[in-house]
């Protein structure tokens, strides 16, 4: 890829260095991100996740509250992430047991000049973390998978779906 005449990286100014995006002319949009992402463990840490069996506390009420806090902290873990005046966030969890996984989905919303991606697969990832922080002493094996964007709206570069 040539800085001159291929697909330009909007987080590299003309010279090759890093640089944060200026998003002062762009207008304001409503822009909503969902991503997805999931921990694969033992079926026997599975049960104890849904069954509320770990003396550290709901795991899940935790990694959504870990993965709200780690949403509202993305431009300051992302060095080029805008910091966005959230208007929500919502973190939901579904149990696969034929999967052995805990799934986790993370939708951000805003309303402002520049999307919300980051936020919603940070409020995944830390998520994620989360769980695994808290069943590591029993399953240590456990691994996180699949974080992705699945879709987005608002914004100059419009609508994507990845579903």
């Amino acid at each position: 890829m040539n800085r001159t005449t291929g697909p330009r990286l909007t987080h590299i100014d003309q010279s090759g260095n890093a640089s944060m995006v200026d998003v002062s002319a762009k207008p304001d949009t409503e822009r909503i991100a969902v991503a997805i992402g999931g921990v694969a463990m033992q079926p026997e840490t599975l049960r104890l996740v849904a069954d509320n069996a770990f003396d550290k506390g709901d795991v899940l009420a935790v990694a959504r509250i870990a993965g709200i806090m780690g949403a509202k902290q993305t431009s300051n873990l992302i060095p080029l992430c805008h910091p966005l005046p959230l208007s929500r966030i919502a973190v939901d969890f579904e149990l696969d047991t034929d999967a052995s996984a805990v799934r986790i989905t993370a939708e951000a919303k805003t309303t402002g000049k520049t999307g919300v991606e980051m936020e919603a697969l940070t409020a995944v990832s830390v998520s994620a973390l989360t769980i695994y922080d808290m069943c590591k002493a029993v399953d240590r094996g456990m691994r996180i998978e699949g974080v992705r964007l699945t879709r987005k709206s608002g914004g100059q570069s419009g609508d994507y779906r990845n579903e």
